[in-house]
Protein backbone atom coordinates (compact mmCIF):
# COMPACT_ATOMS: atom_id res chain seq x y z
CA UNK A 1 0.00 0.00 0.00
CA UNK A 2 1.23 3.40 -0.64
CA UNK A 3 1.39 5.64 2.31
CA UNK A 4 0.31 9.61 2.14
CA UNK A 5 2.71 12.02 3.06
CA UNK A 6 1.06 12.64 6.47
CA UNK A 7 1.30 9.36 7.30
CA UNK A 8 4.93 8.65 6.06
CA UNK A 9 5.40 11.98 8.37
CA UNK A 10 4.25 9.75 11.58
CA UNK A 11 6.14 6.84 10.63
CA UNK A 12 9.29 9.00 10.52
CA UNK A 13 8.39 10.64 13.84
CA UNK A 14 7.72 7.45 15.96
CA UNK A 15 11.11 6.00 14.16
CA UNK A 16 12.92 8.66 15.87
CA UNK A 17 10.91 9.80 19.27
CA UNK A 18 9.44 6.43 19.80
CA UNK A 19 7.78 5.76 22.03
CA UNK A 20 5.86 9.17 21.70
CA UNK A 21 2.02 9.96 21.87
CA UNK A 22 -0.64 11.05 19.62
CA UNK A 23 -0.80 14.29 21.44
CA UNK A 24 2.86 14.72 20.42
CA UNK A 25 2.55 13.36 17.06
CA UNK A 26 0.11 15.86 16.44
CA UNK A 27 1.27 18.72 17.80
CA UNK A 28 4.80 18.23 16.03
CA UNK A 29 2.65 17.76 12.34
CA UNK A 30 0.57 21.16 13.62
CA UNK A 31 -2.43 19.29 13.13
CA UNK A 32 -5.03 18.07 15.96
CA UNK A 33 -5.22 14.59 17.58
CA UNK A 34 -8.79 14.13 15.76
CA UNK A 35 -6.99 15.17 11.98
CA UNK A 36 -4.72 12.16 12.86
CA UNK A 37 -6.81 9.46 14.19
CA UNK A 38 -7.63 7.58 11.21
CA UNK A 39 -3.73 7.72 10.05
CA UNK A 40 -2.68 6.47 13.25
CA UNK A 41 -5.28 3.21 12.89
CA UNK A 42 -4.62 2.62 9.68
CA UNK A 43 -1.00 2.74 10.55
CA UNK A 44 -1.55 0.23 13.21
CA UNK A 45 -3.68 -1.91 11.45
CA UNK A 46 -1.36 -2.33 8.68
CA UNK A 47 1.74 -2.88 11.18
CA UNK A 48 3.76 -0.08 10.24
CA UNK A 49 2.94 0.94 14.14
CA UNK A 50 2.83 -0.81 17.65
CA UNK A 51 0.27 0.88 20.23
CA UNK A 52 0.28 0.11 23.92
CA UNK A 53 -1.89 1.92 25.63
CA UNK A 54 -0.94 5.02 28.25
CA UNK A 55 2.53 4.65 26.49
CA UNK A 56 2.32 5.54 23.06
CA UNK A 57 3.81 4.56 19.53
CA UNK A 58 6.43 2.05 18.30
CA UNK A 59 7.27 0.75 15.26
CA UNK A 60 5.48 -1.86 14.25
CA UNK A 61 6.56 -5.56 12.89
CA UNK A 62 5.97 -4.73 9.12
CA UNK A 63 8.38 -1.47 9.22
CA UNK A 64 11.72 -3.41 9.17
CA UNK A 65 11.30 -4.34 5.72
CA UNK A 66 10.29 -0.98 4.95
CA UNK A 67 12.97 0.43 6.51
CA UNK A 68 15.70 -1.89 4.40
CA UNK A 69 14.40 -0.44 0.97
CA UNK A 70 14.55 3.00 2.25
CA UNK A 71 18.38 2.67 4.16
CA UNK A 72 19.88 3.13 0.27
CA UNK A 73 18.26 6.38 0.21
CA UNK A 74 18.54 7.60 3.51
CA UNK A 75 22.34 7.00 3.31
CA UNK A 76 22.62 8.96 0.05
CA UNK A 77 24.56 11.96 0.16
CA UNK A 78 22.58 15.34 -0.45
CA UNK A 79 24.21 16.27 -3.34
CA UNK A 80 22.73 12.90 -5.38
CA UNK A 81 19.19 14.38 -4.86
CA UNK A 82 19.20 18.15 -4.00
CA UNK A 83 17.44 20.56 -6.31
CA UNK A 84 18.25 24.13 -7.65
CA UNK A 85 18.27 27.07 -5.13
CA UNK A 86 15.69 29.44 -5.85
CA UNK A 87 17.71 32.45 -5.37
CA UNK A 88 17.02 36.10 -5.05
CA UNK A 89 19.50 39.48 -3.90
CA UNK A 90 18.82 40.85 -0.98
CA UNK A 91 18.43 44.09 -2.53
CA UNK A 92 15.35 42.17 -4.15
CA UNK A 93 12.00 43.51 -2.70
CA UNK A 94 8.74 41.92 -0.49
CA UNK A 95 6.88 42.18 -4.32
CA UNK A 96 9.75 40.37 -6.00
CA UNK A 97 9.93 37.63 -3.51
CA UNK A 98 6.11 37.20 -3.84
CA UNK A 99 6.51 37.13 -7.32
CA UNK A 100 9.34 34.39 -7.25
CA UNK A 101 7.45 32.26 -4.63
CA UNK A 102 4.23 32.19 -7.07
CA UNK A 103 6.09 31.36 -10.04
CA UNK A 104 8.48 28.99 -9.01
CA UNK A 105 5.85 27.71 -6.72
CA UNK A 106 8.48 27.10 -3.27
CA UNK A 107 8.00 27.68 0.02
CA UNK A 108 10.78 29.76 0.70
CA UNK A 109 13.81 31.49 -1.14
CA UNK A 110 17.24 31.65 -0.66
CA UNK A 111 18.89 35.19 -0.44
CA UNK A 112 22.42 36.15 -1.04
CA UNK A 113 24.50 39.49 -1.17
CA UNK A 114 26.32 41.35 -3.16
CA UNK A 115 29.02 38.19 -3.39
CA UNK A 116 26.69 35.65 -4.12
CA UNK A 117 26.98 34.00 -0.27
CA UNK A 118 24.05 32.98 1.67
CA UNK A 119 22.96 36.28 3.53
CA UNK A 120 19.56 34.84 4.73
CA UNK A 121 15.87 32.99 3.81
CA UNK A 122 12.88 34.38 3.12
CA UNK A 123 10.11 32.64 4.10
CA UNK A 124 5.86 32.98 2.98
CA UNK A 125 5.26 33.61 6.79
CA UNK A 126 8.39 36.30 6.95
CA UNK A 127 6.64 38.06 3.67
CA UNK A 128 3.21 37.79 5.49
CA UNK A 129 4.41 39.35 8.58
CA UNK A 130 5.77 41.93 6.44
CA UNK A 131 2.69 42.93 4.52
CA UNK A 132 -0.08 42.77 7.20
CA UNK A 133 -0.94 46.24 8.12
CA UNK A 134 1.88 48.20 6.06
CA UNK A 135 0.61 49.10 2.65
CA UNK A 136 4.53 50.81 1.78
CA UNK A 137 5.82 46.57 2.19
CA UNK A 138 6.01 45.73 -0.90
CA UNK A 139 9.11 48.34 -1.57
CA UNK A 140 10.39 47.12 1.38
CA UNK A 141 13.62 44.92 0.46
CA UNK A 142 14.50 41.59 2.11
CA UNK A 143 17.02 42.02 4.03
CA UNK A 144 14.94 44.14 6.21
CA UNK A 145 12.27 41.00 6.33
CA UNK A 146 14.48 37.66 5.89
CA UNK A 147 16.04 35.50 9.10
CA UNK A 148 19.57 36.30 8.52
CA UNK A 149 22.48 34.09 8.24
CA UNK A 150 23.61 32.31 10.41
CA UNK A 151 20.41 31.82 12.07
CA UNK A 152 19.58 29.58 9.83
CA UNK A 153 19.71 25.56 9.53
CA UNK A 154 21.42 24.01 6.75
CA UNK A 155 22.93 20.65 5.43
CA UNK A 156 26.05 20.07 3.35
CA UNK A 157 26.02 18.51 -0.08
CA UNK A 158 27.92 15.66 1.37
CA UNK A 159 25.76 14.99 4.60
CA UNK A 160 23.25 12.17 4.25
CA UNK A 161 19.75 12.48 3.28
CA UNK A 162 18.95 11.42 6.74
CA UNK A 163 20.90 14.07 8.34
CA UNK A 164 18.41 16.25 6.57
CA UNK A 165 15.58 14.84 7.86
CA UNK A 166 16.51 15.05 11.13
CA UNK A 167 17.30 18.23 11.24
CA UNK A 168 14.16 19.11 9.23
CA UNK A 169 12.17 17.76 11.62
CA UNK A 170 13.96 18.98 15.23
CA UNK A 171 13.83 22.32 13.84
CA UNK A 172 9.91 22.18 12.03
CA UNK A 173 11.26 23.56 9.04
CA UNK A 174 10.21 22.41 5.53
CA UNK A 175 13.39 22.46 3.64
CA UNK A 176 17.21 23.06 4.55
CA UNK A 177 19.21 25.56 1.83
CA UNK A 178 22.46 23.05 0.82
CA UNK A 179 25.85 24.72 1.32
CA UNK A 180 29.14 24.72 0.79
CA UNK A 181 31.95 26.93 1.89
CA UNK A 182 33.45 28.67 -0.86
CA UNK A 183 36.10 31.58 -0.84
CA UNK A 184 34.73 35.35 -1.18
CA UNK A 185 36.20 38.50 -1.40
CA UNK A 186 39.33 36.81 0.50
CA UNK A 187 37.12 35.18 2.88
CA UNK A 188 35.62 31.95 3.40
CA UNK A 189 31.56 31.98 3.00
CA UNK A 190 29.15 30.08 2.98
CA UNK A 191 28.18 29.07 -0.96
CA UNK A 192 24.85 28.42 -1.79
CA UNK A 193 24.78 25.24 -4.23
CA UNK A 194 20.74 23.81 -3.95
CA UNK A 195 18.21 22.99 -1.56
CA UNK A 196 16.41 20.34 -0.22
CA UNK A 197 12.80 20.11 0.76
CA UNK A 198 10.23 17.55 2.40
CA UNK A 199 8.76 17.55 -0.97
CA UNK A 200 12.20 16.22 -2.20
CA UNK A 201 11.81 13.60 0.15
CA UNK A 202 8.82 12.44 -0.21
CA UNK A 203 9.43 11.50 -3.53
CA UNK A 204 12.24 9.39 -2.70
CA UNK A 205 10.06 8.22 -0.30
CA UNK A 206 7.24 7.20 -2.64
CA UNK A 207 9.79 5.33 -5.34
CA UNK A 208 10.28 3.01 -2.90
CA UNK A 209 6.78 2.27 -1.43
CA UNK A 210 4.39 2.37 -4.42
Amino acid sequence: MVLSSRQSEIVELVRKFAPITGEQIAERLGVTRPTIRSDLGLLVMLGYLDAKPKVGYFIGPAFPDEQAGLAPIADMQVREVMGAPVVLRDTATVSDAVVALFLENVGNLTVVDATGSLAGIVSRKDLIKATFGNPQASSVPLSMVMTRYPNIVTISPDETVRKAIGKMIEHEVDGLPVVQQGVNDGGVKPEVVGRITKTTIIKLLYDVIK
